[in-house]
């Protein structure tokens, strides 16, 4: 792979991983004051050469723009955030056909519309499932219930998979 083309980590100002772009971009960034180098103990740096200087480049950066981070909340529980915390999948069964919202304890029982209590589910596994819990049907979750993540957090996740 070509060096302006290898991967660079962009962090916020807070240290908190934002993207990841090319060398070339991270020299523009760095170029235009925008960014600086930030060296994380393990010493991977690319030589980049312009007419006039040398640009020294680490595998991360960090942002010295002044914006404002914004303060991230939890979302409230809606339908477009449940199918995209739970990857639009029935967290029973694994279909993406005819899904909706199922509360693991039902309201009727004095289960709650938070987060850790409603899933996808699939037409017929919520049928099936009714207004009774999982356990008491022989069913079992995919899983484990929990809010969505800070989108930073998110992404970091993403980058120590690959």
């Amino acid at each position: 792979m070509h060096v302006l083309q290898q991967p660079v980590l962009v962090l916020s100002r807070s240290y908190l991983p934002v993207d990841r772009v090319t060398v070339k971009e991270a020299v523009c960034l760095i170029a235009r004051g925008k960014a600086e180098a930030v060296e994380m103990g393990d010493g991977k740096t690319w030589l980049v050469r312009s007419i006039r200087k040398v640009y020294e480049v680490p595998a991360q950066i960090c942002l010295t723009a002044a914006g404002v981070e914004r303060i991230w909340k939890v979302p409230p529980v809606n339908r477009k955030e449940l199918f995209a915390r739970d990857a639009n999948l029935c967290q029973y069964c694994g279909s993406k056909r005819s899904l909706t919202i199922d509360h693991v304890l039902p309201r009727s029982r004095g289960g709650q519309h938070i987060w850790e209590n409603v899933v996808t589910a699939c037409e017929p596994c919520n049928t099936r499932k009714g207004d009774r819990t999982p356990e008491e049907v022989g069913m079992v979750l995919k899983a484990k219930l929990k809010p969505p993540v800070h989108p930073a957090v998110a992404f970091a996740e993403q980058l120590w998979k690959s």
